[in-house]
């Protein structure tokens, strides 16, 4: 998805902030996971896009079929191509062959930019799981199409996974009157971790190893020839040629990769001043060797991540208020006195329009981990990547960024979570019980599910698994619905009720009536031992140095 633009100065450095994306991948391969899937994570970030469940069925086509490519972004309509005799059914990124393919914007040298190309990057995505089945399949599909019909976008990171590997994969278009892309994929080794968010991250490749790396012939003579590179071939770096580093490249992007290394792999933190944008030459791996084997729930809480713990840790500093916010409000940058400081951009982040985990597992059907919005406060759900149908919640067309339905995960979730930012300490807390809950459960249902259609046949499996999926989904609805009345009725008014029962009982267990909360015992429902928690510390300190002269009680 692309970032969107804020060029600003750090003040500290004197540099300049590059054009800067959203987005965030986390690729994790059969070797280093626990079950020994592979696990793509996607967030797709933006201010303009609306959460929902894309679906495209499996079809058959006549001879001279043509299909209308609109761009992903904006919904410009680019033109027409020639549609294939037989699709694959995909549903969001990942298709019913366990396929998937997620993306970040990393844009490049705008030069580069084709207006007058017919497949923009997200139409690379989609029509390609339409048409695939494997990971090599996919990159091969990706270059046929960019060739043939002209790339739209601007430079791209892919992940491309299947059951059995998984690659990145980088391309940029040649510029005006040229439709070709330069590119280049290279595959992850297996037991190791990768991720990629808005920077490109492929330097140095082997140039005589088809087997894990693919490119386009004349990747390096292109650098050449548009005096981006001038050195010999095996010294020549995609990302250094194509995407040059910048401070916003490192801090606002690889620093989102280096907090996900941290979290699973040793020594990460020698590459902390890179992250942060202070040092180009100590730069990260593409990939790193976790210290243990990574579960599935915790690549989902990977996606939670706020630089906690971290010199970046956005819950710390006045700008988190008097409870702990990890979020700023946009724009990116801000002035005092002539000098400009920054926001940080951590990988959860609240303009997400949806977020996923597509998990492909060899032998199995895969699975799509589905969310919509912030995935700090949102929780995914297991939709079996061959199923027929999608949840009302979910569905494509229920709503829209300008059209708010009741009906709508997406409404809901966003509904829940913009209460929680305003006493983030508090809520935030009380909603992960919840995530947690239910993302475990569903882990185990999943496992359930599996044994159960193990011994059906492939119809009858199909109809199973899509019946989960929806059940699950509509579940997943009706307990955010009763948890958003949950939060309104214990936090209305800045005051804290106290209950009988955990927010599980309310929201997942048998509770939900007045009886959850402590009432006064006269039978008239009027609450009783009401908390006023107030404000953390560090926020009434900086209140009182502000203006304590008038506040001061004397």
């Amino acid at each position: 998805m692309k970032r969107f633009l804020f060029i600003v100065m750090a003040a500290a450095m004197g540099l300049v902030w590059s054009p800067s994306r959203a987005c965030t991948n986390f690729i994790i391969t059969r070797g280093a996971s626990t079950d020994g899937s592979i696990l793509v994570t996607y967030a797709a970030d933006s201010h303009q896009l609306y959460g929902e469940l894309y679906q495209n069925r499996a079809a058959k086509y006549k001879a001279g079929t043509m299909m209308p490519v609109y761009e992903w972004d904006t919904g410009k309509y680019l033109g027409d191509i020639p549609q294939v005799s037989q699709t694959y059914s995909t549903l969001s990124n990942m298709n019913e062959h366990s396929l998937i393919i997620t993306e970040t914007t990393y844009g490049g040298r705008a030069e580069l930019h084709n207006p007058e190309g017919l497949i923009d990057y997200g139409s690379l995505i989609y029509i390609t799981l339409q048409r695939a089945k494997t990971a090599r399949e996919a990159i091969n599909t990706i270059v046929e199409l960019a060739n043939t019909y002209g790339y739209y976008s601007e430079g791209e990171s892919f992940s491309i996974a299947d059951q059995e590997e998984a690659w990145i994969m980088e391309l940029i278009g040649k510029g005006p009157g040229n439709k070709g892309i330069v590119w280049v994929a290279r595959r992850i080794p297996d037991g190791y971790i990768a991720a990629h968010a808005n920077q490109a991250r492929i330097t140095t490749f082997p140039l005589n190893d088809p087997e894990n790396c693919m490119y386009a012939p004349d990747v390096i003579s292109f650098a050449r020839e548009k005096g981006y590179f001038s050195g010999k071939d095996e010294e020549f770096s995609f990302c250094d040629a194509y995407a040059p580093l910048d401070f916003s490249a490192m801090r606002a992007c690889e620093a989102r990769v280096w907090a996900f290394f941290r979290t699973f792999a040793d020594d990460m933190d020698k590459y902390v001043d890179y992250a942060m944008g202070h040092n180009a030459n100590n730069r990260m791996p593409l990939w790193v060797k976790p210290s243990k084997k990574i579960s599935p729930k915790q690549v989902f809480d990977a996606m939670r991540d706020h630089y906690e713990g971290t010199p970046m840790d956005m819950t710390t500093d006045l700008g988190a208020g008097g409870h702990a916010l990890p979020y700023r409000w946009r724009p990116m940058s801000w002035k005092v006195d002539e000098k400009t400081y920054v926001n940080e951009r951590a990988t959860a982040t609240q303009q997400t329009g949806f977020w996923m985990v597509g998990q492909a597992r060899p032998e199995k059907t895969g699975i799509l981990w589905f969310g919509v919005d912030d995935a700090a406060t949102s929780c995914l759900t297991p939709i079996y990547c061959n199923s027929t149908e999608v949840a009302e919640c979910l569905a494509e067309d229920n709503g829209s960024m300008l059209e708010y339905t009741p009906t709508s995960a997406f409404w809901l979730f966003n509904r829940v979570t913009n209460f929680a930012y305003m006493r983030y300490d508090m809520i935030s807390a009380d909603i992960r019980k919840v995530i947690d809950f239910w993302e475990n459960s569903m882990l185990e249902a999943v496992e359930l599910t599996d044994r159960t259609a193990s011994g059906f046949s492939q119809a009858k499996q199909k109809k199973y698994y899509t019946l989960f999926s929806v059940n699950t989904a509509n579940e997943m609805f009706e307990n955010w619905s009763r948890l958003d009345k949950y939060l309104l009725i214990k936090y209305v008014d800045g005051n804290v009720k106290s209950e009988n029962y955990d927010v599980l009982k309310y929201v997942i267990g048998e509770g939900g009536d007045a009886t959850h909360f402590v009432d006064n015992g006269n039978g008239k429902q009027i609450p009783d031992k009401i908390q006023f928690p107030g404000y953390n510390e560090k926020w009434k300190r900086a209140v009182a140095a502000d203006n304590g002269k008038i506040l001061e009680q004397k």
